[in-house]
């Protein structure tokens, strides 16, 4: 599996998608710290929400072959600035969790610009409860280039 840094707001799902990649028991545990998988790296949402840790996204994204920019469906605000994929020299991939939540198909479609917006080439929607997309994520991943 190629290695993937998942960066993302605060609560967006981050962790729980490594939990259900893993086979784990689903379960609430805020990020304190940049957690390390062998093919994951799970950042916590503050990296993203201010912007001055911003530089430890970067540093640590040098482990990854994939950028994952991950947004729940409940954050409709912007998350991520147009372009911001573009700091990263690698694959970046849109990754819109939570889908089981979305009260309409306008709330994923709205994730899903802000995400392309921000740089993503591919989209995976997933729910880490119901496992929808989850199968399509790692087979992607999986893939070796």
């Amino acid at each position: 599996m190629r290695k993937i840094i998942l960066m993302g707001a605060v609560e967006c799902g981050k962790t729980t998608l490594c939990q259900r990649i893993h086979g784990e028991d689903i379960q609430y545990n805020k990020t304190q710290a940049v957690s390390f998988y062998p093919e994951m790296i799970d950042t916590p949402g503050e990296f993203i929400l201010h912007r001055q840790f911003n530089h430890a996204l970067t540093v640590t994204a040098a482990d990854a072959q994939i950028i994952g920019l991950v947004q729940s469906v409940k954050e409709q605000e912007q998350v991520f600035s147009p372009g911001y994929g573009s700091i990263f020299p690698k694959e970046i991939i849109g990754i819109v969790t939570k889908t089981d939540l979305a009260q309409d198909q306008t709330e994923i479609d709205n994730i899903v610009n802000q995400l392309k917006t921000a740089g993503a080439q591919q989209i995976f929607l997933v729910s880490s409860y119901t496992g929808e997309g989850i199968s399509e994520l790692v087979e992607f991943l999986d893939k070796q280039e």
